[in-house]
């Protein structure tokens, strides 16, 4: 049985099944054999992971030939002002690493359930918005040090046509046939 899923990655959980440290890891949460995810989420990053057993599906959700959006809200220390966006848009590509400039713009608090080891409210934060079509590793944590503003706080909300809208922290569900649909044509 082919199963396609997704997943709300919690904060210090590793994109894997196995982890020889003891860390939290996949199979702490899910218990279907054979899946592996299609993409990774680091460590320290949240949100959105999609899984499966169908290895066609991972690749064309994982494979940067189809540029699949990957949509991530990044807190980050201080006040970036428009200027500092215009540069994440027009003028920041990190050489060797990324080769497509990103979509960027600042949004309101999104209201996201806390995670286990709350972001320090030493100074000043802000949210931005960031859509990416390549998803290298740490991309989005250097694009913002970058301009001037460390992330705190990384979460993915989507990834091509699949979105993490109402799923909380460490559960997951199955992908609509529509999502499929969109992910294979």
């Amino acid at each position: 049985m082919l199963h396609y899923i997704a997943f709300n990655k919690p904060y210090e959980v590793l994109s894997q099944f196995t982890d020889s440290a003891r860390r939290s890891t996949l199979k702490h949460f899910i218990d279907l054999p054979g899946i592996y995810p299609a993409g990774r989420l680091d460590y320290r990053s949240e949100g959105l992971l999609i899984l499966s057993n169908d290895g066609r599906f991972i690749k064309r959700m994982s494979d940067p030939r189809f540029e699949r959006a990957k949509i991530y809200l990044a807190q980050v220390e201080g006040l970036p002002d428009p200027q500092d966006i215009l540069r994440l848009q027009e003028s920041i590509l990190l050489p060797g690493l990324q080769t497509r400039l990103v979509e960027a713009e600042i949004v309101p608090d999104p209201g996201l359930l806390p995670r286990s080891k709350p972001v320090r409210p030493y100074h000043p934060t802000t949210w931005i918005k960031l859509v990416l079509r390549e998803g290298k590793k740490h991309e989005v944590r250097r694009l913002t040090a970058a301009i001037g503003y460390p992330t705190l706080r990384l979460v993915r909300i989507a990834v091509g046509p699949v979105r993490l809208e109402g799923l909380q922290p460490g559960a997951w569900r199955p992908l609509t046939d529509d999502e499929i649909s969109a992910v294979m044509h």
